[in-house]
Parts: C-alpha cells; structure tokens; sequence
C-alpha cells in the first residue's frame, strides 16, 4: 500500500510539472504586423543584391549583349529588316540610315545604388525628390556588356536613339552628361537622348518617339528592361500583358532583345492594378495573393 501511494504521489508531480510548461511549437512567427513591416522594408532587397552581386545577373546581361550583336549583324545584311511594331511605322523603312532604339535605366545604366540607398533608409515607396537627386550626382555605372555593345553598333554606322522615361527638361542635361562620360554614342548636341516629354514627340508613351525615329531610320534592334520600350498600351492587367508577348513572340530574341529587371517596372504595377484598393493600403499582401502555387 506504502509503495502505491509513492507511486501516486509521483505521478501527480509529474503531471503537475507537465502542466505547468508551455506547450511546445515547431516554430515561433513575428505578429502579422512586424512581419508586414519586414516586408515592406526590404521589399526590393533580394532583387537589388541579385542586380548588384549576382554573378547570374552579370551572365544573363553579357549574353543579352552578346546576342543583340549577332541579331545587329543580321539586320545590317537584310535591307528589308525593321524592328519597329506593328503601326507605329508610317513611312516605308528600306533605304532609310540604320538605328537602333533603346531604354537606358536598367538596359544600359545601373541605378541600383538609388535602390540600394531607398531599401537602407526604409523607404520602400519611389520618391521622385530622391530620385532627381541620384540623377543628378550623375553616377550610374554601365551595365556588363553594355558599353562594348553600342560603341559596336555605333561603329557600323548604326545610330542609337536613347528613348528613355526620365523626364525632360529636369532630367535631360544630367542623363546626356552621364551618357557621354561613360562612354556611349551620343551626338553633339544630344539629339539621340530622347526623354519623355520631348518636344519632338512629347507623348507619355514611348510609341510616339519610336515613331519619330522610324520616320528617319530603319530600326534594326529595340532594347530594354520593360513591356513598354517595345510596345504602348501595356497598362492592363498581367493575362492581357502575356497576350501582348505571345503576338510579338516572333520578335523577341531577334529584333526584340529583352534585359532582366526584378527590381521595379510596369510588371509590379500591374500585379498591384488587379487588386484594386487593397493596393493602396496593403500592397504586399496584394502580391502574396499573386503568388502562383501550382
């Protein structure tokens, strides 16, 4: 009896232990709020050290150029070679002077420093003041490959227009002198630097410009990092944006080359355009929501 009631008596303690502990987990989260705020601060920080460190990143780019050089060949041999999209062109291209058309941020020049700059200061929002500031220092490197691509292209006697969305006049002075300090073609007086709101052809959308040098040139190549630098109507949703691709799908890789950016462009805008206004309050949640798990 004695040794049956020690028994108990220690079963008792034990499970009087056991209660007192908490209750184990695998796993221990942050509350939804701290994680949201992780979020939002370093939103774009695995984008720009991929942009900024990645050996990939410096591989796909010099490929890029690589290829773009081989396609420039092509189209210098082939007189009936035009780049530019159906529509835009109004005149007939053949017998025309040879250029190319390309996007400078993120095509040819790294802004990755603004970016790595917003994502240290805990700004994940773009704040064109900041923005205005980084172009002005007049600091953008050359991406790989880049440099040696256009110098080539220039060489053949083929023009480069710069058909970029930096705005004109704020911008245009402090991307022309970045430009031409690095090395690229650019005419005397600037010419080939085409931002937007160019009185030449002042419309928001590129399509205007390109129009503008077709009507001069037989465009050989379009280069760049978003929808738009090759196409306009692209603010749609992300299905009607993949439709645009597939029509095009002969072009890309041949008078389309197309460079890697997972840091900014219209593809997050239009992500975020789809979900209406959780946009605007929960932005990160918007794209987690976008995420495909099949």
């Amino acid at each position: 009896m004695r040794i049956r009631l020690i028994l108990a008596s220690a079963v008792l303690a034990l499970l009087s232990a056991c209660a007192s502990q908490p209750t184990p987990t695998t796993a221990v989260l942050a509350p939804e709020s701290a994680q949201a705020i992780v979020a939002a601060s370093d939103n774009k920080l695995d984008a720009t050290l991929w942009m900024q460190q990645s050996a990939e990143y410096e591989a796909a780019m010099l490929g890029s150029f690589a290829l773009a050089r081989q396609q420039l060949d092509l189209a210098l041999a082939d007189p009936d070679w035009d780049a530019m999209p159906a529509g835009e062109r109004k005149v007939a291209a053949r017998g025309l002077p040879p250029a190319l058309i390309t996007d400078a941020d993120e095509t040819l020049l790294d802004n990755s420093p603004f970016q790595a700059r917003s994502i240290q200061a805990g700004s994940p929002d773009f704040n064109y003041a900041a923005w205005l500031s980084w172009v002005s220092e007049r600091r953008a490197r050359a991406l790989p490959g880049a440099l040696a691509f256009y110098r080539y292209a220039a060489e053949q006697g083929v023009t480069v227009y710069y058909v970029t969305n930096r705005d004109d006049p704020a911008e245009r002075a402090a991307t022309v002198d970045n430009l031409r300090a690095l090395g690229f073609p650019v005419a005397d007086d600037g010419s080939n630097v085409m931002l937007r709101n160019d009185p030449r052809a002042p419309s928001r959308e590129k399509g205007e410009r390109r129009t503008w040098v077709s009507e001069r040139h037989r465009v050989l190549l379009m280069l760049g990092d978003n929808l738009g630098d090759f196409i306009d109507g692209i603010a749609v949703s992300p299905l009607a944006r993949h439709t645009l691709v597939e029509r095009n799908r002969m072009r890309w890789g041949k008078q389309w080359i197309m460079l890697p950016n997972p840091a900014y462009g219209s593809w997050e805008s239009a992500i975020l355009r789809d979900c209406g206004e959780l946009a605007k309050t929960e932005s990160n949640r918007c794209k987690r929501n976008a995420l495909r798990l099949q």
